[in-house]
This record gives structure tokens, sequence and C-alpha cells, in this order.
């Protein structure tokens, strides 16, 4: 059969890369076409085009890489007749992928969405569309099963999260190359330039205070080494690496997080962290005035309490971010309670299984039986 998948970012990526892999397992005649990453391509999908160039951040970033973006659109759309794909698999993306989902039942095409756009946020006015839309709906949340059902009458299936299996088969593969002599304490200021450029100087001025410790950026893939080069050149204690981001959790002592999947990554390494989000002044705004959410990071969503502190625009500041790192480092009461959240957290989001497994098993039921 014929698969076309849209991924618009590094996270989107990774999980579309384990689903081909799984996809593969069971159909081996499977054809694969997608918009992602280097992940997805060594999967063995025919990539498109790759995701750093879909990548704009909030409101004023897309609004003024406008005509990009609706020639991006109008270019998937050609691509997409032209493949007459069995199924469209879109992976969370949502400005994107949404816009294509309603373009693409027009056409009568199968849709399928995997990794649910998070309209329990904002935006909810937006599940009535989908429900129109997509033909099966796969999230990766336990609370978005009963959401759906409750609120809107959506039957969804939950088939876990994607990223306890890759985090457990990166523990299993893992072979022990220290990043540094010193505790090292993560970095981990996002994946876009204009993100990293807003959080990355705070982080590391945070880092003069902590001389004995090696504070060690992941590098986003696709933004080039002598970006960080210049951001890293005046602080004798910081580093980079690329492609270790995993391994660089399984050692560091605590985490300075932007906000988003990493937020879950580091708490799933077991890693004390504190998230970090500071966006333009423009975007912070209009964003705080839609999104409907108690906290920004995904792990306080969904142990529904705050477990890991939260640093936000005006309050992310040097002085605040070093206090919460020095709690993180030293404070073995603190230490503890986040250890156990961590591990109810784990228990949670692992009752699903097998989440790649049980998404392409999902997938491949509902295409021979439909087709």
């Amino acid at each position: 059969m014929k698969y076309y998948i849209i991924a618009g970012e590094a996270s989107g990526d990774l999980h579309g890369s384990n689903l081909i892999k799984e996809l593969k397992k069971l159909d081996e005649d499977a054809n694969i076409r997608s918009w992602g990453g280097d992940k997805m391509e060594a999967a063995g999908s025919t990539l498109v085009k790759h995701y750093r160039e879909l990548a704009f951040m909030g409101f004023t970033e897309v609004l003024m890489n406008l005509r990009t973006i609706f020639r991006n659109l109008a270019f998937c759309k050609e691509d997409i007749l032209a493949c007459k794909p069995d199924v469209l698999i879109l992976i969370d993306y949502p400005g994107f992928n949404l816009r294509i989902a309603k373009w693409a039942k027009e056409q009568g095409l199968k849709i399928i969405y995997y990794i649910s756009p998070q309209v329990w946020a904002w935006k909810e006015n937006r599940v009535k569309m989908m429900k129109q839309c997509i033909d099966k709906m796969l999230v990766i949340l336990p609370f978005e099963k009963d959401y759906f059902k409750n609120k809107w009458n959506w039957e969804v299936e939950y088939v876990g999260h994607p990223l306890i299996q890759v985090i457990a088969e990166h523990k299993a593969n893992h072979t022990n190359q220290s990043l540094s002599d010193k505790p090292v304490v993560a970095l981990l200021p996002g994946s876009r330039k204009q993100e990293i450029l807003k959080k990355l100087p705070v982080m590391l001025e945070v880092a003069k205070s902590f001389p004995t410790y090696q504070f060690v950026v992941g590098k986003a893939p696709g933004v080039e080494d002598a970006f960080y080069d210049e951001l890293l050149k005046t602080y004798s204690n910081v580093s980079y690496v690329a492609n270790r981001t995993y391994d660089l959790l399984l050692e560091a002592k605590a985490a300075l997080v932007t906000s988003g999947t990493a937020t879950l990554e580091t708490a799933l390494f077991k890693v004390p962290e504190v998230v970090c989000y500071k966006g333009s002044y423009l975007s912070y705004q209009i964003g705080k005035r839609l999104v409907n959410v108690k906290y920004i990071s995904l792990v306080n969503l969904i142990m529904d309490k705050l477990v890991v502190t939260e640093l936000i625009q005006d309050n992310l500041t040097v002085e605040n971010l070093q206090k919460e790192l020095m709690a993180l480092l030293k404070d073995a009461t603190k230490k503890e309670q986040l250890q156990n959240d961590y591990t109810s957290l784990q228990q949670l989001l692992s009752a699903g299984g097998n989440a790649s497994q049980k998404a392409a098993l999902s997938i491949h039921h509902f295409l021979t039986a439909t087709i």
C-alpha cells in the first residue's frame, strides 16, 4: 500500500520514523512518501521536504512567513495528488496538517491523525472540523481519550506514548561515553533559532554561577554549529553536543529545558528540570489570551499538578533560574519528591504499551478493512 505521512517538527520526525519501521513489518510492500526529517528518511520513506523548511514559531513569525507557508501548502497538495496514496497519515503539526486534512477529505482520501493537536489547550472549535475530516484519531496522552469522548462524543484510540519505547531502547543500547569529567547540567533551549535566541542567553548566564559544573547544550538538528559557536564563545564551562541529547540526559544531574516534548523526555530520564519559556512580546500576549491550560509543561499537564517549576516570560530571569537550579542540585527533599512524581508519570504513560507498534497495527487493520 501507499502511505503519505506529514510531520513538521523534530519530535514528529522521531515518532514518524518509529511508525514507519512498524508499518514496514506489517506491510512488506509499503511505499511511503513523507514530509519529515532524517530519521523518517532513514526508516525507509522517500523524503519530500525536510521539517527545517517548515519551522515557524509564534504568531508574529508565522505572519512574517505566510507566503512560504502557502507555497508549501500548495506544493503539498500537488504532491499528494500525484502520489495517490491509500492513506494520508498526519503527525501533530496542526497549523499545517489540519488544513491538509480538510482539503484531503474533499479529495476523498482516507485520513489518520497520529498525535492529536492540543485542542484541549486552545482552539477547541477545531474539533468539529476534525471529526468531519479525520477517519481515525490516535492519541498519546491518557486524558485525551476521555476528553474527546466526554466533551465531543468522539471515540478516539489511546495507543500510549511513543517516548516510553524510544527511551527504553536508547537506555538498553547506550554505551557509556562520558561527556565531561565535571558533573553535567543539560541545556535544551529548543529546536528553532528564534526560540533558542530567546532562552539560551539566559541559560548561559546561569552557567557562570556554577563553575564546578559543565553545562552542555543539546544542539538542535538542522541548526549549524556556527550559530552555537557564536553564542557560547565567552563561556568557559559550556559546550554542545549534536545528535546526543539522550546521552546528555542520561548523564545530567539537572536540566534547563524549553517547553515542549523535551520537558517530557527529560522527566522520563528522571532528570530534575526547570521548564523555561520566553517568546516575543506580541506572541506571548496573544497566546496568553488564547491558551486555556494551567501549565505549559507536558509533565505538569499529564500529572495535573505542579511537578516541575515553570519560569515563563518575564519570570525567566538569570536570578530566578539560578535559584531554581541550585534547589534541583542541592535540595534532597525536592529531588526525592521529583523522583517519586517521575515514577508515577512513567507508569501512567506506560499503560498504553508500545505506542508505535499499536499505532501501526491500528492503521493496518483500518486499511485492510476499508480497502
